[in-house]
């Protein structure tokens, strides 16, 4: 039987999709107040029997926080993905992300091995790799850094890694994945895919950094093929292409049939920018739509190497073009039938 976290996520909604068309039995956890009609969308992209592999899903009421009640979950488990993390970049949001983040983890890993789980899947982030001082190439030995470089998101990723090696040192079977930028269809008003709705309307600026993409149907179709391998132990950065912002924006707007952003956003601009939404959040008590971090992160310029996972796996990754196509289509499929 195999537990899926963070199911109602991007990628927990395709990676259940995925498992839905095997034999396994899948148990998928779930908060109290979880939409799970993202799940039905997902699927819906993808093939006509949604209900059919849907109701193969058990859904189990659980906070990854109580591990008492995580534990019920836990019953009959023999592999398990955890796909859950929280994602903010509102530095007011700070501890709370960092504490969750990690003691989650850590409650996961700690029940894989009270209930010897053959194998644990842990979606990591490429946040939590480390980087060079001069050098913007990075792969999975790069060592990381302490430094008010690192996202707050950063640091609750790589000390949530620091849990599942843990975990491996106690004797758990697991593998971590690393994925850069996912792009992917479905909750269109957050997330990276709240990028085709910006560019969908109109978005005229553009930042000059570059950065790592990957395709949501890769990371998925990575973490079975992992998880049906013999490896573990390892790490693994998922990456089809590290590629300026301008880039893929432009990819975006031809498959939209929309203006390329045409006003670079240097850092000048994004300063004003991050300050800007900050005072209007305060106004307005509502989450800033940019902060300081995610302005520093749209000028900077990392380029991620995807060799390892290439090797392993004989792994071939979506052109990012072609994923701007493809997600492009289902948001205009979507508009059109509302």
């Amino acid at each position: 039987m195999i537990l899926v976290t963070g199911a109602t996520g991007l990628v927990g909604s395709h990676l259940l999709y995925n498992l839905c068309k095997t034999e396994d039995t899948i148990r998928a956890t779930k908060r109290e107040n979880s939409d799970l009609t993202l799940v039905k969308k997902v699927f819906s992209y993808y093939t006509e029997t949604v209900d059919l592999l849907y109701n193969k899903i058990e859904w189990v009421e659980s906070d990854l926080l109580n591990i008492s009640d995580l534990e019920e979950a836990f019953i009959g488990i023999t592999k398990v993905y955890h796909c859950a993390a929280w994602v903010n970049f509102n530095p007011k949001n700070k501890h709370q992300m960092i504490a969750n983040n990690v003691n989650a983890t850590a409650h996961i890993v700690n029940l894989c091995l009270a209930h010897k789980v053959k194998k644990l899947c842990h979606v990591s982030s490429v946040a939590a790799i480390g980087r060079t001082e001069n050098e913007p190439i990075i792969n999975e030995n790069t060592p990381w850094l302490d430094g008010p470089e690192n996202s707050n998101y950063a640091i609750s990723k790589y000390n949530s890694e620091l849990e599942v090696w843990r975990g491996i040192e106690e004797g758990l079977n697991a593998v971590i994945l690393n994925p850069s930028i996912i792009l992917g269809p479905g909750a269109w008003q957050k997330g990276s895919s709240v990028l085709f709705h910006k560019i969908a309307s109109g978005m005229p600026f553009y930042t000059t950094g570059t950065n790592g993409f990957v395709d949501v149907r890769d990371v998925a179709k990575a973490m079975i093929q992992l998880m049906e391998s013999s490896i573990y132990s390892e790490r693994f950065i998922l990456c089809s292409d590290s590629i300026p912002f301008k880039q893929t924006f432009d990819y975006i707007a031809d498959a939209l049939g929309k203006k390329r952003a045409h006003i670079k956003a240097g850092n000048f601009l994004n300063a004003i920018g991050w300050r800007l939404a900050k005072v209007i959040s305060i106004l307005t008590r509502k989450t800033p739509i940019l902060t300081k971090e995610t302005a520093k992160a749209g000028n900077g310029i990392s380029i991620y190497e995807n060799h390892k996972i290439k090797k392993a796996l004989n792994f071939e990754f979506i052109p990012v073009e072609q994923s701007c196509k493809d997600f492009s289509e289902m948001y205009l499929n979507d508009q059109s039938n509302k």
